[in-house]
């Protein structure tokens, strides 16, 4: 005997079934770590904020993350060999929100960060950093899922993941 189910039709709140609206009301459910993806372009550092990074692989250690093609950092994802990944601490509003901003200055004053390997831009204070060489670049809408395996990197960084969570950046909770 199967156990009675609730009632799963759509409400206005969700949006039509197979919605971008849907897509979007259920995911704003989903709490994500972030991260900012960063790469050189043309001499320049050039980054964004991620909420999309996933573990793909151990052996070998792949990641992915998606961007916009209409991103403005999408040129230099689309064209850089290697690419910088930084997990960000709870003390990192901040810096997500710049690297989140469009048309913000992401790499001025107030932005610690150096070359590291590969010349990828490296930013400071951050939980964990990865250099990572891009093996593919897959399409998807109007996005691309960038798959990349890590070269090197720093895990010794100290505080507690930022997360995303219902269109704010959070922190984790005693």
């Amino acid at each position: 005997m199967t156990a009675p189910t609730a009632s799963i039709a759509p409400t206005a709140a969700s949006g039509l079934p197979g919605s971008p609206d849907l897509l979007r009301s259920v995911f704003r459910r989903h709490a994500a770590g972030v991260a900012v993806i960063t790469a050189e372009e043309g001499g320049r550092p050039v980054g964004f904020t991620a909420t999309s990074l996933n573990s793909v692989s151990a052996d070998p250690p792949l990641l992915s993350f998606t961007i916009a093609t209409g991103a403005s950092s999408w040129p230099a994802i689309r064209d850089a060999e290697h690419l910088g990944v930084h997990i960000l601490g709870e003390h990192q509003q901040d810096l997500a929100g710049l690297f989140a901003r469009s048309g913000a200055d992401r790499f001025g004053s107030g932005t610690g960060w150096a070359e590291g390997p590969y010349g990828v831009p490296v930013l400071d204070g951050v939980l964990a950093w990865l250099v990572c060489r891009v093996v593919a670049r897959v399409p998807a809408g109007a996005h691309r899922v960038i798959i990349a395996e890590a070269v090197a990197g720093d895990p010794a960084g100290e505080g507690r993941p930022l997360l995303y969570h219902q269109g704010r950046f959070n922190a984790l909770r005693d």
